[in-house]
Formats: structure tokens, sequence, C-alpha cells
């Protein structure tokens, strides 16, 4: 369990784009002809392109139409009509910056960007968790904005996220399993029966450096006998912050919590390079906390960071599943033993419905029976992806590849040459063109950001 969010949004300036050879309709005269579209506001993009910021009316609950509607968050990055185009979620909140997935780069196409329902400020009112926040009701909501803008991009359409969003993906595939041509999904776990977890003998083999595991181990258990000395730093930074403790219980909880996460972290965003800035038990306070500060910060369970996260944590509780702790070299250090899963870090004022058990086993079950043109990347070291898809007898045209030493921000780009080109060609085949030639010769143009920058921003998401 930790941390992502959304980059700024950009000053409000028009861009043109460069006249089309044939006699196409203007983006903005496209887009407002789209029923239950608004057009909130046209940012800066690069040349080429035009990016705006867009809501979209849907229901508070597709199964039952009339219990009133909200307004979902999306962008538009638009490159051309005639153009691919992805529909790409991170599962979470969704960028105001112009930026492009890698298979929108790898195609060269437009990307509708959406925010998941209940990230704020897409979130319906009255609120409904239980019926409202479910796996299908976002797989509708990604439908219905589907179908709606096919109607100005009739070509080739691609799905994808990562982590989260690489869940979303598959589950819309899924259930409207005809809206998409391909779907990208990266780092995208699968924990089928939540309560039959292989994470934990993952993390005591992840890597090829033992050294490594136990030095992480080892600042872990030092760090948990120092708490009185690393709280009062952290309590300090809290002070400053304006961070307060109450969804979780106590600063104190939070800092145990995130000692406890910080192994599962280091892994889930360091490369095994890093092992060299573990510090030694012992270490100067200033030397350890500021380790925390970049691997899983010692006040990661405030309130403040928690706010935006929980329906994360929530749909976790309910659906998704979780990886159990991974502590049991801590145990005789901890206050507050078995605090580390997802309804920890919900409000006691959002009621966690009953376990769905099926639900993940139906998605798993699709993907090997019926699963088409899917293409899993995964790194080798990341601990989301000690449960991945696994393709079956079923799936059809469909791949999974591993970045080595990959962690949760592997790509394509990163996969060994012979299987970047091979997947690389894939995605493009998919999206009705040919072959790229080469894979660098699809690097960004002036003004975006490196790939997946959904993926990559600098506040983490909790997968």
């Amino acid at each position: 369990m930790r941390r992502l969010f959304t980059a700024v949004a950009a000053v409000l300036m028009v861009v043109g784009l460069a006249p089309a050879a044939s006699a196409a309709p203007d983006i903005t005269t496209a887009l407002a002809r789209i029923p239950g579209l608004t057009v909130v506001k046209e940012d800066p993009a690069p040349a080429g392109f035009r990016f705006f910021e867009l809501t979209f009316t849907q229901p508070a609950d597709h199964r039952h139409p009339g219990a009133g509607t909200f307004q979902q968050r999306f962008t538009l990055l638009h490159r051309d009509f005639a153009a691919p185009t992805v529909a790409f979620t991170s599962g979470y909140n969704v960028s105001t910056a112009p930026n492009r997935s890698e298979p929108t780069q790898i195609v060269d196409g437009n990307q509708l960007s959406m925010e998941y329902r209940y990230f704020t400020p897409s979130r319906p009112q009255p609120e409904n968790w239980a019926k409202q926040l479910t796996i299908w009701q976002a797989a509708a909501d990604e439908h219905r904005a589907v179908q709606a803008f096919k109607a100005i991009y009739p070509g080739k359409w691609l799905a994808t996220g990562g982590s989260k969003g690489g869940m979303t993906a598959t589950y819309f595939r899924r259930f409207f399993p005809g809206d998409v041509d391909a779907t990208i999904p990266y780092v995208a776990p699968n924990d089928v029966i939540d309560p039959v977890d292989v994470y934990n003998r993952f993390l005591s083999r992840v890597g090829n450096d033992p050294g490594c595991r136990d030095a992480l181990k080892a600042i872990q258990r030092d760090a948990l006998k120092r708490r009185a000395e690393l709280g009062v730093i952290a309590a300090a930074d809290a002070a400053k912050r304006g961070l307060t403790f109450s969804i979780v219980g106590s600063a104190d909880k939070s800092l145990e919590i995130s000692v406890i996460d910080s192994y599962f972290a280091f892994w889930q965003y360091q490369k095994q390079a890093d092992c060299a800035t573990v510090p030694a038990a012992g270490a100067p306070a200033a030397d350890v906390y500021a380790w925390y500060e970049k691997v899983e910060s010692l006040n990661t369970y405030s309130d403040q960071d928690l706010e935006p996260f929980i329906p994360y944590y929530y749909q976790a509780a309910a659906q998704l599943g979780s990886p159990e702790a991974y502590d049991g070299y801590l145990r005789d250090l901890l206050r507050y033993p078995g605090a580390d899963q997802p309804k920890t870090f919900v409000p006691a004022s959002v009621k966690i419905p009953r376990f769905d058990y099926p639900a993940m086993p139906d998605i798993d079950f699709w993907v090997k029976s019926h699963g088409t043109r899917l293409l899993f990347v995964y790194g080798s070291n990341d601990p989301w992806g000690a449960e991945p898809f696994e393709l079956g007898f079923g799936s059809r045209d469909s791949y999974r590849y591993y970045v080595p030493g990959g962690n949760h921000g592997s790509k394509i780009a990163q996969l060994p040459a012979a299987d970047a080109a091979a997947a690389t060609a894939t995605v493009r085949r998919w999206a009705g063109l040919p072959a790229a030639s080469s894979l660098t010769a699809r690097s960004a143009p002036a003004g975006f950001p490196d790939f997946d920058a959904d993926l990559t921003l600098a506040a983490r998401p909790p997968l």
C-alpha cells in the first residue's frame, strides 16, 4: 500500500492545429456534438496537438440510470481524426497536463484520459459507495465514453493503463470486449483469491542479492527500535505540514505501518542498484529519516496523504484484494500487528461491504478463456507482479513480457531489444499500422514528458 497524483493544470491558452490536407472539422466543433460532453478549457500543448480538459455526464449507477448523474473528468490529447485513439486511465485521478502513454506514442495517436469514479471531483452525490464504486460501474463509465468518442474517432481503439489503471483496462475489456481493438495493461496485479497470497514468498526472494534484502530488513528493525527518536523528526515534519492521523489512529501507527511497507515500496519503485543507499543500522536518525522520505515516508498514512486515495483502499477491501503484510521478521517490535491492511486506511464513516470473492476469479477466467489481443508488461523485481495475469487455453493473439530487473515503472521500451521490437510491432499491428523500423524512432515531440508520465509522477499511488 503506497501512494500517486496529478500534475498541476496548465495556464489557459488556445493552441491551433496545423491545417489538414482534407477539410476535417475543427476539433472544438466535433466535441460540441458529443451529448453530455463539456469542454472546460483548452490548455497549451506541443506543436501538432491540442489538449482539452473535459467533463462527461455519467449515470451515478449504470444499472439504475434514473438514480442521478455526475460529471466525470476527462482530458483529450487530439492529433488527428484519422489516427488511432488510446483510452487511458491511471485508475486514480486524471492528469491535467498533456502527456502520452507509451501505446499512444507507439501509434502516434490521440489519447482520451479518464478519471476513475469517486476520485474527486468525479464523485456522485449523494454517495453510495457499495452500489456505485465497483469494477463493473467503472467499466461502464469507460464503455459510454469510448462509444461517445467513436463518433469523432472512427479508427482503431486501444485501451491501456498502468498498475490499477492496467487492472481497470483489463476489467473494461472483460465486460465490454468489443469496445476496443486491443488492450495493453502495464504492471497490473491479479489477486485472484485474496486470502491466498504469494507476495511474501516473492518478497523473500526478490532480486539477486541476499545482502540487499538483509540490509532492508535491518534498517526496518533499527527504525522500529528507534521509533521514539524518528518519531520526533516525523512529528516536526507533520506539524510543519499540518498533518493529522485520525483515520489510522495515531502518528505512531502511521510510522509503524510505513516501516513495514518500506521493504515492498523499495522494490516497487527503486532498482537493485539503489541497495547501496540503504543506511546501516545505527546511522544518524536524520540520515535514516531522509532515506525513508525517499522510499516510504514515515508520515505516509496521514489523513491528508490518505484522503485522495480512499476510493482505492475501499476497492481493495471490497473487491480488488491486497497483499498480506510482509512483517513476520518484525513481529516482536510491532505495537499494531494486523493493522497493515486496506480497511485501516478507510474512514469509519465509509462502510465497507462484505468482500466480493467471485469478482477477481471471474476476470482471471475471462483472460484465460476469452482474452484476445492483450499485451501485459511486468517488471521482474516488482512485487505487484507477484500475482500477474496469466494467459490460458482460450487466450488468442495475446502476450506477456517481463523487463529484467524492472520495477513498477516497467515499459515496452525497457524490454530486451527483441522483445521490445516484437511488442511494438504487435501494438502497431493492432492499431492497423505497419511495424516501426526502430524503437528510437518514437522519441517524444518537444514539450512532452518522457514515456508514461501518468505512471511516474513524483507522488506515488498505493499501487
